[in-house]
């Protein structure tokens, strides 16, 4: 008899009683992040990387599952979990007179063998793939009889892998599973599940008020063949602060935090999460200073909702700077077009970007560009000018086609008057050649010839930190010079300072070495977050793997940077009707796993480096290549067909404003604008009459998208339970402390009628529409939704 494992819910009681709960004093502002180890691995960190402090004269006691050393001098901390360990806990550390926790998740990897049978005899023949950041030459298969082998421990998760054989990528001639990969071909994909399937999820419940205080309540849903929960099992922080014992009780179903207003009003985290078996739960995070709904006087990074902005392609709103350069063989598509500063303020005082419900604009490099036409690389070898911002030769003016200083000074004023925040992009990765950093220290930079005599141009992973774009684009060595550090770091602190900016957008992340960014964060701290109360937020562009992309986000580096990973997933859903839901389910907990469900990673549809979705779903360009995107742009510039284009767009949309992180509309997104490759998917923006009455529809639907993230705090803050999710239907829950969100989507090209359990323990009695008047009754926690061809449904639960 097989046996049947039943889900049950245990119940917690955790009590902060207002006498007898002393907070003591929090020196530390950030929030420290759970670290994550693999069992029997020691791993290296830096403190400065967990939390900024005046000082790091620390101290760990010892622990009977890791085994820790840390130097004070050096700032190393070295953290080893035994083999066998796996779970989540809390390491104890003293501050000066305070006890802190850092907390750990420690994770036993399964190996998993890859094979491979060549047709001939190869000299050489390794792996690479998204698990080693596409290293093709530190995973060498070795022969055993006719196959190669390689046994390559791995977390649970998706990749994508090729062979390198004597030279040559090859796809795994076995595996039928593959993914496109942007460069006209596919890789070959692998799953690696769990080593613990069973459901393991921690539910927000919501809150109460009482005397001088608030009661938050939680669930526990676990395995009921395990032993009941105790004090071990709970991983319970107020801050960085661990709950003691004597004030949690675990009894039945129902958990209650009682927080007292103090803490609400300074700006405090509870925390929570449950460990059991080897098994972790989500972490849940409350902040707060969101107990009321959508509280505009508390905005987190949480809250924000980009809009980009290539300053250029956007608003002509001062034709008197329309200079565009003149030369030979220069086309306009490479060439300024005029949009400027005056524009932007044009959209402000419109009340364009109120409408949308964006809060938060990045806008494209401000800094002072060449006034000529430079030849690209790459063949063709097109001539292309700086309008894009790119190629910095004064790094301490603006660019006069879009505007002055006073200019852009005015522009984030007003913003701000909108309560719209404003993030300029900012190039640290090098200049244009004229900039008078290069000719006054070229010992700062890099070398262009390598030296066995080759170029080192755009060699992105060999060479990947000294590597120039163009000959005429130096690349700073910021390894070889402190002083490229410190006077790179000064500026970007200046162009803050100076223009009241709130954050940046980082070019070339992963171009730059890690003690770049971190002397950078050190700086915006003490001279900026601190003193002015103020939370600067940085977000980041790497195109790599987990592992490199997550090694610069942390509370000594970069806040976030934008999740290509879930958008080379989320892409080939939306575009390709067998593209399954439940792939991208499973990455999406992959990334939540990894950043963290309060993460404020970018989600993205579109970029000024991607070729726009609504080439993809208008199927002008095919995901698995065939068509150069670029040469298309420049000869057949693509253009939308087909109404049903911009239902995958809403469709879309709707997935990227209702899940955890950031979302980051690109300028034309709402319109549903197409374009190939760079230069084409920047085309100048349109407004009002110059759009397609299928563009004034979708304008209108995103409007309503936008806003109802904006106006409902749970999916801004929210935890993420799914309910379904297979090749055509995703349905989902979003939960915090106020309100609970369920959004449904049908991708097909046909209606659909699906069902989704409600756990039982929100106690659900109806579902009311949020996009119109539907109110559906629930009976049995069961509610049966009606999804029309390719559409989206999200309910406000009750």
């Amino acid at each position: 008899m097989a046996l049947i494992k039943r889900i049950t819910y245990l119940f917690l009681v955790i009590s902060l009683s207002l006498p007898g709960f002393i907070l003591k004093a929090q020196n530390i502002n950030d929030l420290i992040k759970p670290v994550r180890l693999i069992a029997g691995e020691p791993d290296t960190l830096l403190i400065t990387d967990l939390f900024y402090s005046g000082n790091y004269n620390l101290t760990f006691p010892p622990d009977k599952n890791v085994d820790i050393k840390y130097d004070s001098k050096s700032g190393y901390l070295m953290l080893l979990a035994d083999k066998n360990y796996e779970g989540m806990k809390l390491l104890d550390f003293k501050l000066g007179n305070s006890t802190y926790e850092l907390p750990i998740i420690s994770e036993v990897l399964q190996s998993h063998q890859f094979e491979y049978k060549p047709d001939g005899n190869p000299k050489s023949v390794n792996l690479f793939g998204t698990f080693n950041g596409w290293n093709r030459e530190n995973l060498v298969m070795h022969k055993e009889g006719e196959i190669y082998k390689i046994s390559v421990p791995m977390e649970p998760g998706r990749y994508e892998y090729r062979f390198f054989v004597d030279g040559e990528e090859i796809m795994d001639p076995v595996n039928p599973e593959k993914a496109p990969n942007g460069a006209g071909s596919s890789n070959s994909v692998l799953y690696i599940s769990s080593l613990h399937p069973e459901k393991c999820f921690l539910h927000i419940i919501g809150k109460s008020h009482v005397a001088k205080g608030t009661k938050l309540s939680f669930y526990f849903e676990g395995n009921s063949t395990l032993k009941p929960l105790s004090y071990d099992n709970l991983i319970p922080l107020i801050n960085n602060t661990r709950i003691p014992e004597n004030k949690i009780s675990i009894d039945g179903n129902r958990i209650d935090i009682t927080v007292g207003n103090d803490l609400i009003k300074n700006n405090s985290n509870v925390r929570l999460a449950v460990t059991q078996g080897g098994l972790v739960t989500n972490m849940q995070v409350v902040d707060l200073s969101g107990m009321l709904p959508n509280n505009k006087n508390t905005s987190t990074l949480q809250d924000q909702i980009i809009y980009s902005i290539m300053i250029d392609r956007f608003y002509n709103g001062d034709k008197k700077n329309d200079k565009p350069v003149i030369a030979k063989g220069l086309f306009p598509q490479a060439n300024y077009e005029g949009g400027d500063f005056q524009g932007i303020i044009d959209k402000i005082n419109s009340g364009y970007f109120d409408s949308l419900g964006v809060n938060t604009l990045w806008i494209s490099p401000v800094v002072d560009n060449p006034d000529s036409a430079y030849m690209e690389s790459p063949a063709p070898h097109r001539l292309y000018t700086g309008y894009h911002g790119y190629w910095p030769i004064n790094s301490n003016t603006v660019e006069e086609h879009f505007g002055t200083m006073k200019l852009l000074k005015g522009l984030i004023a007003l913003a701000h008057k909108h309560h719209i925040k404003v993030i300029l992009d900012y190039v640290a990765h090098h200049v244009f050649i004229q900039n008078s950093l290069y000719k006054q220290h070229q010992d700062w930079f890099g070398v262009l010839y390598l030296p066995d005599g080759r170029k080192n141009l755009r060699l992105w992973d060999e060479q990947r930190l000294t590597t120039w774009f163009e000959p005429y684009l130096p690349t700073f060595n910021y390894l070889a010079s402190k002083d490229a550090r410190e006077a790179m770091t000064d500026n970007a602190v200046w162009w803050l300072k100076e223009t009241n900016a709130d954050g940046f957008r980082h070019d070339a992340v992963k171009h730059i070495p890690n003690s770049f960014w971190r002397l950078l964060s050190q700086k915006i701290k003490k001279e900026i977050e601190i003193p002015q109360h103020k939370t600067i937020y940085q977000i980041g562009e790497t195109f790599g793997s987990y592992q490199l992309i997550s090694s610069y986000v942390n509370n000594g580096q970069l806040n976030a940077q934008f999740n290509f990973n879930l958008y080379d997933v989320s892409i080939p859903t939306f575009v390709r009707s067998n593209a399954s839901f439940a792939t991208l389910d499973k990455e999406l907990q992959k990334s939540i796993s990894i950043y963290g469900i309060d993460n404020v990673m970018g989600n993205i549809l579109d970029s000024h480096d991607k070729v726009r979705f609504m080439s993809f779903a208008d199927s002008a360009i095919s995901l698995d290549g065939g068509v150069d995107a670029a040469e298309l742009g420049w000869s057949n510039p693509p253009a939308v067909k087909n109404k049903s284009s911009y239902d995958k767009l809403k469709l879309y949309l709707s997935y990227l404003l209702t899940i955890p992180g950031v979302p980051v509309i690109d300028y034309g997104d709402e319109i549903g604008m197409t374009g190939a490759a760079d230069p084409d998917n920047r085309r100048m923006m349109r407004f009002d009459n110059l759009l397609t009455p299928w563009e004034k529809g979708t304008l209108t639907g995103v409007r309503k998208i936008v806003n109802l993230r904006d106006k409902n705090s749970a999916l801004r803050h929210g935890d993420f339970y799914t309910l379904l999710a297979d090749t055509n239907s995703y349905a989902y829950i979003r939960s915090d402390v106020n309100q609970r969100i369920l959004v449904a989507m049908n991708k097909s090209d046909m209606p659909k009628r699906i069902n989704v359990t409600i756990p039982a323990v929100y106690n659900i009695n109806s579902a009311n529409s949020l996009l119109d008047s539907e109110i559906q009754k629930i009976k049995g926690n069961s509610l049966e939704i009606e999804l029309p061809a390719m559409s989206y449904k999200i309910f406000s639960l009750h």
